[in-house]
């Protein structure tokens, strides 16, 4: 990892930010689906006590979220995140409210992967690497 004055202590360079109408319910979805960590939260008298911004930890990685407005508009993204079982991450994700988009399968490029849709509708490839076709 880059390490700086730069950056946050135990931040990466790079990290994906999903702007979302609601972010407490992809906060539970990570936490339940993934086992994220909240590192940091942002939570706003002017918004009713509801979350406008937090980062969360996955596997190592950040990812930040924040609550959509008039001049951010909600958006799906697309993350495409390693895991060690996908079988029981897949699980976990339709439990806390992910939609399959496509079950556990190899993949021709030497993974074992699904596709669900977060509450949020952003897209979550999950995968375990096996260097297998």
């Amino acid at each position: 990892m880059v390490s700086g004055k730069h950056i946050p202590p135990g931040f990466p360079a790079l990290v994906p930010y999903l702007t979302v109408d609601e972010p407490e319910r992809l906060v539970a979805f990570a936490k339940g689906a993934f086992r994220a960590e909240e590192i940091e939260d942002q939570h706003a008298e002017h918004s009713a006590g509801k979350v406008v911004h937090a980062a969360l930890l996955i596997e190592g990685c950040v990812i930040e979220t924040g609550r959509a407005s008039v001049e951010w508009k909600a958006m799906p993204g697309a993350i495409h995140l390693y895991v060690r079982d996908v079988d029981a991450v897949y699980d976990r994700a339709l439990k806390a409210g992910g939609v399959s988009l496509h079950r556990v399968k190899q993949m021709d490029y030497g993974e074992r992967a699904c596709a669900v849709r977060d509450p949020c509708g952003n897209l979550w490839h999950i995968a375990t690497f096996t260097g297998r076709a």
